[in-house]
């Protein structure tokens, strides 16, 4: 009946703080944390079944090489200030991902990275927008996200 116990009891507990407490608001407090439970629960996503779960120290060991890579790339490019040029670009990148899960994870892993970040997914073109600090080549970006991260995140969620 209560899906999140947790949750609902700490909005009954901030609306009675931020309310007087009298019967009328317990009761009306209970009510809205009980539908603002039910809420939660109707937007939690499906859990993703986990086919070679045995690749994810493979995708985590990949993720944390590329972000110092681009840890270190970075702090290159701002110490160099504007003796070097460099050119930020946005990129398409069309993508096979289609699980809610396995697209969030993606996003993560790019945001994540410095020099780059997840701005939009279009799910009729299955594309996604990235921008890139220093952009060189922008096949070698496509390529590098479908057959480092793309590809294992196929092969670990169904």
């Amino acid at each position: 009946m209560i899906p999140y116990p947790l949750l609902s009891l700490s909005l009954l507990a901030m609306w009675l703080l931020l309310n007087d407490f009298t019967l009328g608001h317990l009761v009306l407090g209970s009510v809205v944390a009980t539908f603002g439970g039910w809420a939660m629960a109707s937007l939690r996503p499906d859990k993703p079944k986990l086919k070679k779960w045995y690749l994810l120290p493979k995708l985590l060991v990949l993720v944390f090489v590329d972000i110092i890579r681009s840890n270190i790339a970075v702090a290159a490019l701002m110490i160099s200030g504007k003796r070097q040029k460099h050119t930020s670009a946005f990129i398409t990148i069309p993508l096979e991902i289609e699980h809610p899960t396995a697209l969030a994870i993606m996003a993560v892993i790019l945001t994540s990275t410095p020099g780059s970040a997840w701005l939009a997914y279009d799910a009729r073109r299955k594309t996604v927008l990235i921008h890139v600090l220093d952009l060189v080549d922008e096949e070698q970006w496509v390529e590098n996200i479908k057959h480092r991260y793309e590809r294992l995140l196929l092969e670990i969620i169904e």
